[in-house]
């Protein structure tokens, strides 16, 4: 029997619903119709044979299928478009910037903004991935410029603030009472976010127990809005959809960021993006 093939611009749309936290975003950050994205995603599911998107009251979530594949399309996309420049030297002035997935939506803009001003005309390109994989991305010279958690690499960087972070749950959302141990939903490990939160709790002497975790961001997301823990968060730009801050846990120190630009890369296009970071974490 023949091996499934994989659409890529499905992937991109899948991936888009998982950055973008659903359909009718996805749809507008590629210029698509909802129901286009729609029919990439049954279009994926008709591949593999099994759902990978499913309903959850107005909303949607990530089976745990849907899950896995979004951290693969990701590899797949990267290494795709990778090639795609290297074969066909197209792009003209191009410059792909990264990020972790937290505050991607507040950094990613910015970083644009800050890479147009000094080179006019320039075409931006995207990457969200975790930390560790960025900076390899970096020293590859497939990212130009990426923004990455500074304890979850190697690679100290620059260092160009801090992240602050802060517990978010659903409006109304009251944990068990203690001893019960607090409900908590985080990315799966490797995640210094998710050491800082369990980290901070047993400082005060708060029991914790994850009860659901994600690879990706997203799915973290998808997990919280069901009310069954809370989760820690960037908190820079609005709440996601469907979750508030949450104050009644012992408050999070920021997280130390850093910035590191590829070998040989414009120093007018670093100092800019890099300033553009440290301007969004003062």
């Amino acid at each position: 029997m023949p091996q499934p093939v994989l659409d890529i611009v499905a992937l991109r749309s899948l991936t888009a619903i998982a950055d973008r936290g659903g359909f009718h975003r996805a749809a507008d950050s590629l210029a698509l119709s909802q129901s286009a994205v729609s029919q990439h995603v049954r279009r994926l599911e008709k591949t593999l044979g099994r759902p990978v998107v499913e309903r959850d009251g107005r909303g949607t979530r990530f089976t745990p299928e849907g899950r896995l594949l979004v951290e693969q399309a990701r590899r797949i996309l990267a290494v795709h478009d990778q090639a795609v420049r290297a074969l066909l030297d197209t792009d003209g002035d191009t410059v792909t910037v990264g990020s972790t997935e937290h505050a991607a939506d507040q950094f990613l803009p910015r970083l644009t903004a800050a890479v147009q001003a000094v080179r006019p005309g320039c075409l931006v390109r995207f990457r969200i991935d975790r930390s560790a994989r960025l900076v390899e991305a970096v020293e590859r010279g497939s990212v130009d410029v990426a923004v990455y958690v500074t304890e979850a690499a190697a690679t100290e960087g620059t260092p160009v603030g801090g992240l602050p972070l802060t517990w978010h749950a659903t409006p109304g959302w009251v944990p068990p009472t203690a001893p019960a141990p607090v409900p908590l939903v985080a990315i799966e490990d490797p995640c210094a976010i998710r050491r800082r939160a369990i980290a901070t709790l047993a400082a005060h002497g708060v029991a914790a127990s994850v009860v659901g975790d994600a690879g990706y961001l997203a799915g973290v997301l998808d997990i919280a809005r069901t009310g069954q823990g809370v989760a820690l968060l960037a908190a820079v730009g609005p709440a996601p959809d469907g979750l508030t801050p949450y104050d009644g846990l012992p408050s999070v120190a920021p997280i130390a960021m850093s910035a590191l630009a590829r070998p040989g890369a414009d120093p007018a296009t670093v100092t800019a993006a890099f300033e553009a970071v440290r301007d969004l974490l003062r």
